[in-house]
């Protein structure tokens, strides 16, 4: 099997909020940008599905890119699965969004509780023996490679329980 790149995308999205009056009436508008981290590309909005449909645009080129040696065929069938995350954050994501913005430290709380079951999650299946016989068929330096690979792993874990825990007292 032929290892593949694996490619990262990052987004730093910013929300402005405008309180003011219109014909006697308090109204809140907000707005916000977008800023794809890698490249630098930004898009401003005031409606949250144009952020979404710049992210998404940039993950399918970023998926495009990758596969573009692939047949057509398994293009179009790489970008549909790459691509169907979307569907549930256009589903939930306005009520997170909302709720987010009515109560900030509940929902990153939340958050919090997520990141630690991943962690915990995570930890136990690094954790897991590793029978020898699976390792017979492995040259030592493949085996000397997963070894450090793993101990990295389970350091960057010690070091992210560190910075959960630390959050939690806060």
């Amino acid at each position: 099997m032929t290892k593949k790149q694996e490619q990262n995308a990052s987004f730093m999205v910013r929300f402005q909020q405008r309180i003011f009056e219109e014909n006697g009436e308090s109204k809140i508008q907000w707005r916000g940008k977008v800023t794809h981290v890698q490249d630098g590309d930004e898009k401003r909005f005031s409606d949250f599905n144009d952020a979404l449909t710049f992210m998404q645009n940039k993950l399918a080129e970023l998926t495009e890119e990758a596969t573009k040696h692939e047949p057509q065929e398994k293009q179009e069938s790489i970008l549909v699965k790459s691509l169907s995350m979307w569907k549930t954050i256009k589903d939930v994501g306005p009520k997170v969004l909302r709720d987010t913005l009515k109560d900030p430290k509940k929902q990153f709380e939340h958050f919090q509780d997520e990141i630690q079951d991943k962690l915990n999650t995570f930890g136990e299946e690094i954790s897991e023996k590793v029978q020898i016989n699976e390792w017979r068929n492995a040259s030592r330096s493949d085996f000397n490679k997963i070894q450090n690979q793993i101990e990295s792993l389970s350091e960057e874990i010690k070091k992210l329980s560190t910075k959960m825990d630390t959050i939690n007292k806060k």
